[in-house]
């Protein structure tokens, strides 16, 4: 092994327990499903004791829970870094698109399979409580663009919520499709779809 890469797994070994249980869970939740990844499988990877996941972790529950509760917080940081860069709020609304071009862009080096909060949630029985997270993450992704449409359009408030949920459809029936096809042109066009209603909205202004 090069030294390289004798520092690289030194410095992964060095990670919190938590920290590397994470990490692994969530490369293998998305790369594998959740009910296909067994405990021992991220307990080995992770190079940790099983000792130390019930330590962190109360049951195989507590870190999907985890694992949806990191994926959303992660999904807003890029979402936070994105609206940085725009200017009014058409293209704030857009950045809502661009964000998850970015998780898919991010996930074609080892596969993507699509949104992994709705992979996880399709997995997990009626009245879960991470299904409650995936929901709680998608209704506050549509709230935003409503309230950037909000901005966009502040004589119309009626018009924008249904804009807003029509973009939410769309984004999300565009993520779908992308997830099965395997690379991010739909969402891509779906971008595209979605400039247009944008403008089309602001002309009738």
């Amino acid at each position: 092994m090069s030294e390289m890469g004798t520092g690289s797994a030194a410095a992964g070994r060095r990670r919190p327990a938590r920290e590397r249980l994470l990490v692994t869970a969530a490369r293998r939740f998305y790369a594998d499903g959740v009910t296909a990844t067994g405990i021992d499988t991220i307990v080995a990877e992770a190079g940790v004791a099983k000792t130390s996941l019930y330590n962190n972790f109360h049951s195989k529950a507590e870190l999907v829970r985890a694992y949806l509760d990191a994926r959303h917080e992660e999904w807003f940081a890029t979402y936070r870094t994105r609206l940085e860069e725009t200017v009014g709020p058409r293209e704030a609304v857009l950045a809502v698109f661009d964000t998850y071009a970015d998780h898919a862009e991010a996930a074609q080096a080892t596969g993507f399979r699509g949104c992994g909060l709705l992979n996880a949630a399709a997995e997990l029985p009626v009245g879960d409580i991470g299904r409650d997270v995936v929901r709680r993450h998608k209704e506050t992704v549509e709230e935003l663009i409503g309230f950037h449409l909000g901005q966009l359009l502040p004589s119309r408030p009626g018009e924008a919520g249904v804009l807003a949920e029509h973009l939410s459809f769309l984004l999300e029936g565009a993520m779908t499709r992308a997830g099965l096809e395997g690379d991010g042109s739909r969402l891509a066009r779906a971008r595209t779809l979605a400039a247009a209603l944008l403008d089309e909205a602001m002309a009738g202004s």
